[in-house]
């Protein structure tokens, strides 16, 4: 079997002892790398709250798009309406593109109807007439 002679010429004493002197104890090793694990978790820290005083950088659109309500029509597809300025957009979704089904002005009266009126749900007003019967005294 041959042997190969170029590695082992590289290697003088000088290397050797270098190498040995240099040698990191386990306990260092470890200290080294836990304070490397604080220091990037520290700058992360950093960057998140830094980024969180900026705020979310604004492109040059500045139109102002709201989506008023939709409705589940099947598994994938939806029908949407979006309010862009001063005009209400019908959309229908599905989950391989988008198409504009209607649009109409803006109907103010509806909007504050759905803003000032609360939510019916009825759950919550079985659950609280339930309620309401077991804490009565019976008689």
């Amino acid at each position: 079997m041959r042997r190969f002679l170029f590695p082992a010429a590289l290697l003088t004493t000088n290397t050797v002892f270098a190498a040995e002197q240099t040698a990191i104890s386990p306990a260092a090793g470890l200290l080294q790398i836990f304070l490397g694990l604080i220091a990037v978790l520290a700058l992360m820290a950093v960057a998140a709250w830094s980024f969180k005083k900026i705020g979310p950088v604004t492109t040059g659109n500045k139109v102002p798009v709201k989506i008023v309500g939709g409705v589940n029509v099947g598994n994938r597809e939806r029908i949407m309406v979006v309010e862009v300025a001063d005009q209400w957009i019908v959309v229908g979704i599905t989950a391989s593109q988008i198409n504009t089904l209607s649009t109409m002005p803006k109907q103010i009266n509806l909007a504050e109807q759905q803003d000032d009126a609360q939510p019916v749900n009825p759950f919550s007003t079985w659950l609280k007439r339930t309620m309401d019967k077991r804490n009565e005294p019976q008689q």
